[in-house]
């Protein structure tokens, strides 16, 4: 079984219980030298998706206000879910689509980070199902996969969108999610949200590592050409507040992004 191999059948997978056991065993095995370094087949344009969740367009989504009752918890909860279901491929494809144009490191870190979106899916899951819902249960954001999609040509820009500006967001906004819940008393979730925090400063931190290793091949200046990169490829914008703590500490400084804050 070659690395490509083992990649396209975690993306191509929908269902999504053996989605996450594929890419815990992809990642364990590429870890152990069980897969060849060769990239002899091309990645999906599309990953696998299960009949559930519905997706849906971002103006038709519910907003699921802040958790405070149980049914808003699990809107949160399910919202999160769809997030790390949609990681475990946006990690997976970095790595085979990307892989062979970087050292074999780059292919380690995608497959570890694709291993901590699968975990984080299985333990938002878990949560849900012990609160009396499910993975699938209600609507989901149908516009995640576009940042790939439209960066599926250009390593640079995947690595400036996907771990620089959206896997960065999550470092702004997990700190205040975690004292809201508990707040509310709901200690097992807080502390799920906080493991994956603490996994997304690495992601951020990789991210950054293998943009900054390209512009220094590329002798190109790094901030100016992220700031491009996210002015081309990005439709939202950066809002403040930032966490700049977490995200210096990921090595995404001030100096990359203060321009583009509104």
């Amino acid at each position: 079984m070659t690395l490509a191999r083992a990649i396209r059948d975690v993306l191509t997978t929908a269902d999504p219980r053996r989605k996450v056991k594929l890419a815990r065993s992809a990642a364990r095995r590429w870890r152990r030298g069980d897969l060849d370094h060769a990239f002899d087949v091309a990645m999906p344009d599309a990953p696998g998706r299960p009949r559930e969740p519905e997706l849906l367009p971002p103006s038709r989504m519910p907003r699921r206000g802040k958790g405070g009752s149980e049914r808003g918890r699990i809107a949160l909860l399910h919202a999160l879910a769809h997030i790390e279901f949609t990681a475990i491929d946006l990690a997976f494809d970095m790595a085979g689509r990307f892989g062979c144009d970087f050292p074999r490191g780059f292919v380690d870190d995608w497959m570890s980070v694709g291993a901590d979106e699968a975990m984080h899916f299985a333990l938002l899951d878990r949560r849900l199902r012990s609160l009396g819902s499910r993975y699938g249960a209600l609507p989901a954001h149908a516009g995640l996969w576009e940042a790939a999609e439209s960066t599926a040509h250009d390593a640079l820009a995947r690595l400036a969108i996907v771990p620089m500006v959206l896997e960065a967001r999550g470092l702004d906004v997990t700190p205040a999610t975690v004292a809201r819940v508990e707040a509310q008393g709901d200690i097992a979730t807080a502390r799920i949200l906080q493991r994956i925090y603490t996994d997304e400063i690495r992601h951020v931190g990789l991210g950054t590592k293998w943009f900054e290793y390209r512009c220094a091949e590329d002798r190109i200046d790094p901030e100016t050409s992220w700031q491009k990169l996210v002015k081309r490829y990005f439709r939202g914008q950066i809002k403040a507040p930032l966490n700049d703590s977490a995200r210096a500490s990921a090595g995404l400084t001030r100096s990359y992004y203060d321009s583009l804050v509104r």
